[in-house]
C-alpha cells in the first residue's frame, strides 16, 4: 500500500507519498498555471561511478532519449512534441535529471514517456556508437574553452583519485569504453527506487500521478544502493602554462556540506566576497584596480563536504598582483565585514531562494532535491529563519575558519608569473 506523509508546511499545494519499492512521488498544484512539469530525479550522479565507469551517469542520461523497447528515438521526440511539449535531461556531481514540460491535460503523455525511457530503453548498440561520437564533441569543445577546463582541474585537484573530483563528462578512453552491459549494471546497482523522486509540479492531480507512477515505476525492485565514497578535500596546484591571450585562475579552500550547521554563514561569506557588483572583490579588483573582466566567489556544497573559490581572467602580467589582491581582500573580509554588507547578502540570498519557486520547474527541483537530501520539502520560511539567523561574528568566523585550509590552486594560460602554492597558503593563513 502507497503512504503518504506530511509535507510539514512547505506549501499549501504540495502532496508527498511514498510507493511501496520506496520512490517518493511528490505533487503541487500551482492554481493559475495550465502546464505540468514533471521530472524525476535519481540521486546518482558522477560520483556514484566506480574508476572505469567515469563518464557513464552522463552517458546514460544522453542514451535515454535514444529508444526504447516501444518507442525509437524519433518516436520519444514525437510523442512529447505532438503535444507541446518538451524533454531534457541533466547531470551532476550527485544527481540525475530526467524532466518534461506539457499541458495539464498531458501529464500523463509525459509520464509515459519518462517511464518508457528510464524503465525500457534498449540502449542499442548503433546509437550507442553515435553518442558516443556526440559526447567526444562535447568533450572537445570543453577541451578547447579555457574556463572550463581551469575548473575541471580545479575541482580534480581539490580532490585528488576520488570521484567527487572527476569531470561529469568522463575521458576519452573510459566514454570509449562502455557498452550495454556496463550501462545495465550501473541502473541496476544505482537508480534503486528508494533514491528516485518523481516531482510534478502545475496543472496536476495528485492521486492521478501516484497511479501513473505506480504503474511505470512500481516494478522497479527494492534494492539497496552502494555506500558512496566520501569526498576528502586534498588540495594542491596545477599549473596549465598555455599560449593564450588571459590567464584564468581558480584559488579555492575546503568548503563545507549542506547538511553543516556553518553552511549558511559560509554562503554568506562567499556572497559578500565575491557575488555581486557591491562584492568586496568586485569593488576592489576590477573597479578600483582594473585587473580582471570579472571575478566571483563561489561555494559548491556536497551532502559530505564542499569546496569553496575564486574564479577570475587577467593578463599574465597581472596575475601576481591579482593573488595577491584576492587574498588580501579575502582576509580584510574575514576581519571586517559589517553588518550593511550582512544585511545585503541576505536580502540578495532570499531572492534567489524565492525566485527559484517562482516556476513550476524551479518547484519540482526544490522539492526532488530536498527529497532526496533531507527526506522532507523544507517550507521557504524555515530556510528565511536560518538565513536571518545567521549574524555578522558567525561569517567573519567562518571566513577566518575557511582561511586555514590548505588551498588549491588551478591555472591556465601565461601563468609563469603564479606565486608559488607554499607563498600563496602563508598569505592565506597569516596572522
Amino acid at each position: 500500500m502507497n503512504q503518504h506523509f506530511s509535507t510539514f508546511g512547505a506549501s499549501p499545494g504540495l502532496t508527498v507519498s511514498r510507493l511501496d519499492n520506496g520512490l517518493t512521488v511528490a505533487t503541487e498544484t500551482i492554481p493559475g498555471v495550465a502546464t505540468a512539469t514533471l521530472g524525476v530525479w535519481v540521486g546518482a550522479g558522477s560520483r556514484h561511478e566506480r574508476p572505469d565507469e567515469h563518464g557513464l551517469s552522463h552517458l546514460i542520461e544522453h542514451m535515454a532519449f535514444k529508444g526504447t523497447a516501444t518507442r525509437s528515438a524519433r518516436k520519444i521526440a514525437e510523442d512529447i512534441e505532438n503535444v507541446g511539449g518538451e524533454i531534457n535531461a541533466a547531470t551532476s556531481t550527485e544527481s540525475t535529471s530526467y524532466t518534461a514540460r506539457v499541458l495539464g491535460e498531458d501529464a500523463g503523455v509525459a509520464l509515459d514517456v519518462l517511464g518508457d525511457i528510464l524503465t525500457r530503453s534498449v540502449f542499442d548498440a548503433g546509437e550507442l556508437a553515435r553518442e558516443k561520437g556526440v559526447i567526444l564533441q562535447e568533450y572537445a569543445a570543453v577541451e578547447d574553452t579555457p574556463d572550463d577546463v581551469v575548473y575541471d582541474a580545479f575541482i580534480e585537484t581539490a580532490f585528488p583519485d576520488q570521484p567527487i573530483g572527476r569531470p561529469i563528462l568522463g575521458r576519452p578512453e573510459t566514454i570509449q569504453s562502455f557498452d550495454r552491459a556496463a550501462i545495465e549494471a550501473y541502473i541496476a546497482r544505482e537508480y534503486v527506487p528508494e533514491r528516485m523522486v518523481l516531482a510534478a509540479a502545475g496543472a496536476v492531480e495528485h492521486a492521478e500521478i501516484v497511479e501513473a507512477a505506480e504503474r511505470h515505476f512500481g516494478g522497479l525492485k527494492s534494492v539497496e544502493a552502494p555506500a558512496v565514497v566520501a569526498g576528502i578535500y586534498g588540495g594542491g596546484e596545477r599549473r596549465m602554462q598555455k599560449r593564450l591571450e588571459q590567464a584564468n585562475l581558480v584559488l579555492g579552500l575546503p568548503g563545507l556540506s549542506f547538511r553543516d550547521e556553518g553552511y549558511y554563514a559560509l554562503h554568506l561569506f562567499s556572497q559578500v566576497l565575491g557575488g555581486g557588483l557591491t562584492s568586496r572583490l568586485w569593488h576592489e579588483v576590477r573597479e578600483t584596480r582594473g585587473l580582471a573582466y570579472d571575478i566571483q566567489a563561489f561555494h559548491w556544497p556536497f551532502s559530505d563536504c564542499g569546496l569553496f573559490g575564486i574564479g577570475a581572467g587577467t593578463s599574465g602580467a597581472d596575475l601576481a598582483e591579482l593573488v595577491d589582491v584576492t587574498i588580501a581582500t579575502t582576509r580584510e573580509t574575514a576581519e571586517r565585514l559589517d553588518a550593511a554588507e550582512l544585511a545585503r547578502a541576505k536580502a540578495q540570498l532570499k531572492v534567489s531562494l524565492l525566485t527559484a519557486l517562482e516556476t513550476p520547474g524551479g518547484r519540482i527541483e526544490r522539492n526532488a532535491r530536498q527529497l532526496l537530501a533531507w527526506g522532507r520539502v523544507i517550507p521557504p520560511q524555515e530556510l528565511i529563519a536560518k538565513v536571518d539567523a545567521v549574524e555578522v561574528e558567525h561569517v567573519r568566523a567562518a571566513g577566518r575558519t575557511l582561511l586555514q585550509g590548505a588551498p588549491t590552486l588551478a591555472a591556465i594560460g601565461p601563468v609563469k608569473g603564479l606565486p608559488p602554492l607554499p607563498r600563496v597558503a602563508a598569505a592565506l593563513q597569516a596572522a
